[in-house]
């Protein structure tokens, strides 16, 4: 009696007769032929490339963390995000959520990075504005990579600027209100950029509406100072008693209570630290990320959005990326949502 067979596998490729071209630069996997931009897309980092090509959406990075009071390191935050691992290439996002294929449908560029230079923190929020300034100029929407959340004062001021007189709200995820006056005698740091908004006009304080804050800081005196300005928040002890769905509805309805257009901001830290370690100054006790994403996807398809930044991921502080997969994730949430509301 003869013995088993062999075991071969005969045919394990479809070979292609030109395999060095068989896969174009988009194809492959994102470790692969890295170029730097968010997803694969197409690099203009200049205003004459991204002008001609026509984007409604640029990513732009802004890799500054000089605002920071705890651990240091989101300035490398936008190059983690960018490379923050995909398993397709650009035109093959498909999302299971909306049923749409982003990339297809809008057109997404990687604008580059604002020409930030370390320990200049003054000159660092500058040039971040004229960054953004010049992106949202071109009849993109700025996709802003952070970065520490201080990069959201001169972000958001950039788009209020271009939008005006169109009046402009923020939906703000985080669990620090960051409404601060100042922060160990510094007035632009992480923690005090919403109240540069509030206090210079680019943002009345009625049209800010916050989600995911818990923890133990601002102190009792800046949320009186809120509260006298007029800005709604849903702390987390509120989605945990009445469920995200139902308070993401609220924040949603209170955005567009008023303002034309709205600009997103996401610090990552509004994530349970257990889930998104990869942050400056994590507090126990967080949203899921579904959670999250569920809420962006909802927000962005209700919404006019005019701008957006995920702050404060931190690589050195990252377990196997997944804080940075988290936050790609987030702006893709975004991307699939602007998408399935156009196409």
């Amino acid at each position: 009696m003869s013995g088993p067979p062999d075991f071969r596998i005969e045919t394990s490729e479809l070979r292609s007769e030109d395999e060095f071209a068989e896969f174009a630069h988009q194809d492959l996997e994102y470790y692969v032929d890295y170029r730097g931009t968010f997803h694969k897309v197409p690099l203009c980092p200049d205003d004459e490339s991204l002008r001609a090509s026509g984007a409604e959406v640029a990513i732009v990075g802004a890799p500054l963390d000089d605002g920071t009071s705890g651990r240091p390191g989101a300035r490398f935050g936008p190059m983690a995000i960018r490379a923050a691992p995909t398993t397709f290439g650009t035109l093959e996002a498909w999302s299971i959520q909306l049923e749409v294929e982003p990339f297809r449908v809008v057109n997404v560029v990687d604008a580059g990075d604002a020409p930030v230079a370390s320990s200049r923190h003054a000159r660092g929020l500058r040039v971040i504005h004229e960054k953004v300034f010049r992106v949202a100029s071109s009849g993109a929407i700025p996709i802003v990579l952070g970065g520490d959340h201080s990069i959201t004062y001169p972000s958001a001021a950039a788009v209020a600027r271009f939008r005006h007189p169109r009046s402009v709200g923020v939906i703000h995820f985080d669990t620090h209100a960051d409404t601060a006056d100042s922060v160990s005698g510094s007035l632009i740091s992480h923690g005090t950029p919403m109240r540069r908004l509030i206090d210079e006009g680019w943002i009345d304080g009625s049209n800010f509406v916050q989600v995911g804050l818990h923890g133990y800081w601002p102190e009792q005196e800046t949320f009186e100072w809120m509260r006298e300005h007029g800005l709604r928040w849903h702390s987390m002890v509120e989605i945990e008693e009445r469920g995200a769905e139902a308070v993401i509805a609220d924040a949603i309805a209170e955005a567009l209570d008023g303002p034309e257009c709205i600009y997103l901001s996401v610090d990552i830290d509004v994530v349970d630290p257990g889930m998104a370690p990869g942050t400056g100054t994590p507090e126990p006790g967080g949203m899921l990320p579904r959670e999250l994403l569920r809420a962006v996807r909802q927000i962005v398809g209700r919404v006019d959005l005019v701008g957006m930044d995920v702050v404060e991921v931190s690589p050195p502080y990252d377990q196997s990326e997944v804080t940075a997969m988290l936050a790609h994730r987030v702006v893709l949430e975004a991307l699939s949502a602007l998408a399935k509301k156009r196409g």
